[in-house]
């Protein structure tokens, strides 16, 4: 039985299908998005939505769509679908969906009287170029099918007016057509399988077509879209022929042999696990200068911070060493010549922040756990002494070492936390002096390279430095973040203690090494599951609290104040998890493993097979922001990973009794 399959009946209830949406990207960049009736939702949306480094390091939607209508006895039926107002759709295409599969490529079945024809759609690794396979299931008289591409050649966050620049020019190619509406874009090249394909010129505007997600965010909604014309060709029952969408001119000849090698690289969505894996390896990046993890899509590119919380799940956790040697070779690279001269880095961003050090050592920590400490050293031993160093002498901008062995960094003014929400460039929540997770990991990673370098003799006076600080910073942040309560304080900057409850507490009781007791973890633990947790992840905010905004909804302004004030997070719960196990031991694995069901559930909703940026504090606990991000998706397959583990050595513990 399929794990993504959806039947007529909730297909053609546009409120139950038009929230749902999937997702492909090509592992350079360029991804297709649309909802799972192929109704384009928000700006972002497109068949073919690439970057072009040539102009910026943003997406740019080239194909935002692609109409099929299916001629029988001279009558057309189209089954494209757009929205042009309220409960105003046209065509309406997706009465003629009888089913959607998910599980290796997206596939519709479409039945138009006596056609019943199969959809699919396969984003080709590496290449700006996608590819549509349309199957003639049945007929019963000659069928015709019709193709009107809807173009935009825009910045996927802007939207297209009419207007009389546009290069309206049409070249022909082998079994196709080449386009390019604006100077500076490439060429669109769209091409077929078969030869007597026939392309008419019959250029029109598509007004008013709206996104009904903008037009909820507060943000302009509407745009215009250029049709230049329409293929036609005939189809027999039984044939496929291939569409193909891309950046360069292709042969025709080899789209079947490249659409089934590239079939065969899937990992087929028949569990919940390989959902986390397929939607893990959506976020891999390659160009020339290196490997990336990309925050999120359809808006982020790639962020430090995210980069470093999703790396470990989104590569170790799926078997995948190399990709995470590659990501991290490539990222420690662009921070060293930060760190030394102020280079800042042009595809990876906020590399600038001063916790970004910090959770590179948690992340090559990671490394360890997984592949073992003489791997590690061998590969990564000499760059954590780097970054030890580099925070010991005050190298890393806006990170003081204070004397009592805790760390400062002042964001009175600017973000300097994964809490970066901001109006005007003023952080909304001003965390800064003594941060709680700054120290918490600054701990944790004073006491693993001690460990790491225990063993070589001639470490020895380093390793009893770093010990030296450990136990003293521990002192120290015991007796600055833990309150009469039994909490942590958020952070501390003067006289000032954040008393707000909030999840980055979790994040310290996460740690390998803590510097709390066991007691103090377990009463941490308490507030965060009474106050914190979700079926989704840990809220922002406590709901006790004055500030608390459940819901990531309204304007632009309404949205930011509100998007660290309460949805909650999945990326946190894998450090909640952590310290759980931690406290209760193989006991709470059975707690660990219902608590994974709620994330379970979300892969047939928002994004099918991924994890939203966020989700509402309060039941039904929708998902908001990006449909689908790294760090999300990297922490839950990582706890997966270690629930497992634990799973398996109870099973060995029982064979050997």
């Amino acid at each position: 039985m399929s794990y993504l399959k959806f039947d007529k009946s909730l297909m053609i209830n546009l409120e139950q299908s038009l929230p749902k949406e999937m997702l492909r990207t090509n592992k350079s960049g360029g991804y297709h998005c649309t909802s799972i009736v192929g109704c384009n939702t928000r700006k972002q949306h497109g068949l073919l939505v690439i970057p072009i480094p040539e102009m910026d390091d943003k997406a740019h939607v080239l194909l935002s769509s692609l109409d099929e209508t299916v001629i029988q006895h001279g009558a057309p039926f189209n089954m494209g679908i757009h929205q042009y107002g309220p409960n105003v759709f046209s065509p309406n295409g997706h009465k003629y969906i009888r089913e959607f599969n998910c599980d290796v490529v997206p596939r519709l079945i479409f039945r138009v009287g006596g056609v019943i024809l199969s959809k699919e759609k396969l984003f080709i690794s590496y290449e700006n170029r996608i590819l549509i396979k349309y199957t003639l299931l049945d007929a019963h008289s000659p069928t015709t099918l019709q193709f009107r591409p809807f173009l935009a050649f825009r910045n996927a966050n802007d939207l297209c007016i009419a207007n009389d620049v546009i290069n309206k020019e049409i070249k022909t190619v082998k079994n196709g057509i080449s386009t390019c509406l604006y100077h500076g874009y490439p060429e669109l090249f769209m091409q077929f399988n078969k030869k007597d394909v026939k392309w008419v010129n019959d250029g029109h505007w598509y007004n008013s077509i709206e996104y009904y997600k903008d037009r909820d965010r507060g943000i302009p909604y509407k745009e215009d879209l250029w049709v230049p014309g329409y293929f036609e060709l005939p189809i027999k029952k039984g044939e496929s022929i291939i569409f193909s969408a891309s950046t360069f001119e292709t042969q025709p000849d080899e789209y079947e042999e490249t659409y089934d090698s590239e079939i065969k690289t899937r990992t087929a969505r028949t569990s919940f696990f390989n959902c986390l894996k397929n939607a893990a390896m959506q976020f891999y990046l390659k160009n020339k200068s290196g490997m990336y993890l990309m925050a999120g899509y359809p808006w982020y590119n790639v962020r430090a911070r995210d980069e470093l919380t999703g790396l470990p799940g989104c590569t170790l956790s799926i078997g995948h060493k190399d990709d995470y040697e590659a990501i991290m070779d490539t990222f420690l690279k662009a921070l060293k010549d930060y760190l030394e001269d102020g280079r800042m880095h042009r595809t990876i961003h906020e590399i600038d922040l001063p916790d970004i050090p910090l959770w590179t050592m948690w992340a090559l920590q990671q490394y360890s756990i997984y592949e073992g400490a003489d791997a590690f050293k061998k590969k990564y031993g000499e760059d954590l002494k780097y970054l030890i160093d580099s925070v010991r002498s005050g190298r890393v901008p806006n990170l003081r070492h204070s004397v009592n062995g805790l760390l400062y960094s002042n964001g009175e003014n600017t973000p300097v936390t994964w809490m970066s929400a901001s109006i005007n460039g003023k952080p909304i929540i001003p965390r800064s002096g003594y941060i709680v997770e700054f120290n918490a990991l600054w701990y944790n990673a004073l006491c693993f390279a001690a460990e790491i370098f225990r063993t070589d003799k001639e470490e020895a006076r380093y390793v009893a430095e770093l010990e030296y600080i450990a136990e003293n910073m521990k002192e120290s942040f015991v007796e600055t973040f833990v309150n009469e309560s039994g909490y942590l304080y958020d952070f501390v900057d003067g006289n000032h203690k954040s008393v707000e409850v909030r999840p980055n507490m979790a994040i310290a009781c996460g740690m390998q090494y803590s510097p709390l007791s066991r007691r103090q973890k377990r009463n941490v633990l308490d507030f965060v599951t009474r106050e914190l947790l979700t079926p989704k992840g840990l809220r922002s905010l406590s709901p006790k609290s004055y500030a608390y905004r459940p819901n990531y909804v309204g304007g632009p302004l309404e949205r930011e104040y509100a998007v660290h004030q309460g949805p909650a997070r999945p990326w946190l719960f894998g450090f909640y998890a952590e310290a759980y196990l931690n406290v209760f031991g193989l006991s709470g694995i059975g707690f660990i493993e219902r608590m994974l069901i709620g994330y379970e559930e979300e892969m047939a909703q928002g994004c099918l097979g991924s994890l939203s940026e966020m989700y509402d504090g309060n039941p039904p606990y929708s998902g908001r922001g990006a449909v689908s991000t790294a760090k999300n998706v990297g922490e839950i397959l990582r706890c997966i990973h270690t629930v497992n583990d634990l799973a398996r050595a109870i099973d060995e513990d029982d064979k050997e009794d």
